[in-house]
């Protein structure tokens, strides 16, 4: 399905995320962390925003990445967002940009993620924190309504599903999967899916 960026897209995501009964994880013992799934126009279509790591990064190098990072002191998780998305890739944008949240997501390497959807209208001051961001990817959400994905694993490791969402010629796994498939889920087709309980491949337990 081909989704333009107009408002009405803008107003149904909105909507749905506002209709969405978020479930919070207390996170006792977690570090908490924030993501955002930042909507934006490409090629005349909404897309969402995805990065590359920094490849001399100590945690995670090189890989996928919704933009985000460990709360600071006093922060809420939309504050993180927001500021972890100027510092990443260099995109400033107000309160009234934020659409809305999905569940939090407990992770294997010790962190609580919050996703923060947000509305993007204007890309061009966009550009990658060197220190963080190797580049920065568009893709279509069309690509998150893709027959062939996702596509769920086993790992004898554990008696979880792995989730892995096939995007372009690549792939994501759990978080940034599961985030971005339960925004799918919830904001492009309505349905109330849960994702906490979708497994991360062992790599990323670290």
């Amino acid at each position: 399905m081909t989704h333009v960026f107009d408002e009405a897209l803008r107003e149904k995501i909105g909507a749905r995320l506002s209709a969405f009964e978020r479930k919070a994880h207390e996170g006792q013992g977690l570090k908490r962390a924030a993501v955002t799934i930042a909507i934006a126009p490409h090629e005349g279509r909404a897309s969402f925003l995805l990065t590359r790591r920094a490849p001399r990064l100590n945690a995670h190098a090189g890989q996928w990445a919704l933009p985000g990072g460990r709360l600071d002191a006093s922060e809420t998780e939309i504050d993180a967002a927001l500021r972890e998305l100027d510092e990443e890739i260099s995109l400033r944008i107000g309160i009234d940009a934020v659409l809305g949240m999905l569940d939090d997501y407990p992770t294997r390497s010790g962190y609580v993620i919050t996703p923060v959807v947000v509305w993007v209208e204007n890309t061009e001051a966009m550009k990658p924190n060197p220190g963080e961001v190797a580049s920065i990817h568009h893709f279509h959400l069309a690509e998150l309504e893709r027959p062939d994905s996702p596509v769920f694993l086993t790992i004898p490791e554990s008696e979880r599903s792995v989730i892995r969402l096939l995007l372009g010629e690549s792939h994501v796994h759990a978080p940034t999967a599961a985030l971005l498939h339960q925004f799918a889920e919830v904001a492009l087709a309505g349905r109330p899916t849960r994702v906490a309980h979708y497994e991360q491949p062992v790599w990323a337990w670290k």
